[in-house]
């Protein structure tokens, strides 16, 4: 499974942003029955989960993300996304997508978010 990881970028607190993540090299039915999740990590600290979307459709989200972010994913592009509203300077990070199958637990490259204030 191959993960990219795009849509990051530069944009001032308030803005929006939203991150894209297609899958390659997987079937569509362990794509559906796959857990979707976004983490980010800023400069010197831990990787952090910021939104998780279970095989059966229900989600989590960090504290800090609730009522700003929200998790989706295209079973027919086997894409998963992050829409991101009223950023704040504290989402600056690399964001990583990932995909956890029956099979494995994939990452994507990071894609960086800064927010300046």
């Amino acid at each position: 499974v191959q993960l990219q990881a795009s849509g990051g970028g530069s944009v001032q607190a308030g803005g929006s942003l939203k991150l894209s993540c297609p899958a390659r090299r997987i079937i569509l039915s362990t794509f559906i029955r796959s857990r979707m999740a976004w983490y980010r990590q800023a400069p010197g600290k831990q990787r952090d989960l910021v939104a998780e979307l279970s095989s059966s459709g229900s989600v989590n989200y960090q504290d800090s993300v609730k009522g700003r972010f929200t998790i989706s994913k295209d079973n027919a592009k086997r894409a998963v996304y992050l829409q991101m509203n009223s950023l704040e300077p504290e989402d600056t990070a690399v964001y990583y997508c990932n995909i956890e199958t029956v099979s494995g637990n994939y990452w994507g490259q990071g894609t960086q978010v800064t927010v300046s204030s």
